[in-house]
């Protein structure tokens, strides 16, 4: 496993560092755009297949690499693999995505509850980074992930997707003692997840707090908010130097981006309804920025990809600290034409001499 890296454009944007162009990636990176990842799918029969075999998720991985000039990988997984763990047992359904067969329901649901071993119930996500990094062989960094404390509880809560997010909400408001609890025991769990993906070679991490824009303002800084910045202030890292960057993401976080910035992670990712140069100027350089062009821009032709690439750079404007993404994952209808029109623009658009 190589711990020298040939591309270190990730790291050095996310530390605010000056940097030869814009490092970029994309959420949903490797998926089901790409004809040889449903090939693979496939032929490992499931999702979960793959997402349990460290080589196929491995293989999975290194896909979008192997087509685009990315300057990150990221580990091919779930956010609902903790829960999973915990006995909540995690399936999907086509069209309908990911359910559980034993959602969580009540205080006596949330005592059964625990921090799964990281190295027994998750070893093949520790198993998968391991092999990713040393397949990867130094080309560029790793970024490992979880899913937000918040955003757990929903799909635990819920059984699954929502539209309405009925009972978490209902949770929240006729029993809050006990979602705190259930929100306390995901955020050890992200803690010990995090932690162990970097023991076994993330050079990045991120949370994904996909549900935190169905809260109203007010219910974000109680149910969300406080979690994150425990997993930003919590989090074993390494010290300035050799520091793991964190990056906080979150669909429609843009009423919070002051407090993510003083959250103490490295850096915030912002969805496409906020304009980077207003989410740059509120957070005050304390943090990097990552995002945050609309994925439905991927529909556009190529010409129109380019000019709002162009917009989304310029909206930053000068200066470290950007790392260009979407606003939210990728769909599997894209053409991966348009995904390489997009990566070739942000490095040509932003190429230093």
């Amino acid at each position: 496993m190589s711990n020298t890296l040939r591309n270190d454009r990730l790291l050095r944007a996310l530390k605010r560092q000056p940097v030869d162009c814009t490092p970029v990636w994309l959420m949903r990176q490797a998926g089901r755009y790409l004809p040889e990842y449903r090939a693979t799918r496939a032929k490992a029969g499931s999702f979960l297949a793959m997402a349990k075999n460290p080589e196929i998720a491995c293989e999975v991985t290194l896909q979008p690499l192997a087509r685009f000039d990315l300057d990150a990988a990221i580990l091919f997984s779930d956010i609902l693999t903790i829960p999973d763990a915990m006995g909540l047992e995690l399936y999907f359904v086509d069209g309908e995505g990911p359910k559980f067969r034993h959602p969580v329901r009540s205080a006596a649901d949330v005592e059964k509850l625990a921090v799964p071993d990281m190295e027994t119930e998750l070893r093949y996500v520790m198993d998968a980074v391991r092999v990713i990094r040393r397949e990867l062989d130094g080309k560029v960094p790793l970024i490992g992930f979880s899913g937000s404390p918040w955003t757990l509880a929903c799909y635990m809560v819920e059984g699954g997707g929502s539209k309405d997010f009925a009972r978490i909400k209902a949770m929240a408001l006729n029993d809050p003692a006990t979602l705190h609890r259930l929100l306390s025991i995901n955020t050890d769990s992200v803690i010990a997840y995090l932690a162990a993906q970097r023991a076994a070679g993330a050079q990045v991490l991120q949370v994904f707090d996909t549900w935190g824009g169905v809260l109203s303002p007010a219910m974000y800084r109680e149910f969300s908010l406080p979690y994150l910045t425990r997993i930003a202030r919590e989090l074993p890292r390494g010290d300035i130097q050799e520091r793991t960057p964190l990056i906080l993401f979150g669909k429609g976080n843009a009423a919070h981006l002051e407090a993510l910035a003083d959250s103490g992670a490295e850096a915030i990712g912002v969805d496409w309804l906020v304009e980077l140069s207003e989410a740059r100027r509120r957070t005050g350089g304390k943090v990097a920025l990552q995002g945050n062009l609309d994925p439905a821009v991927l529909y556009g032709s190529p010409e129109a990809i380019h000019e709002q690439v162009r917009n989304v750079l310029a909206s930053y404007g000068q200066g470290s600290g950007h790392v260009f993404n979407l606003g939210h994952g990728m769909s599997p209808d894209m053409d991966p034409e348009h995904v390489g029109v997009l990566v070739d623009a942000v490095h040509a658009l932003t190429a230093r001499a």
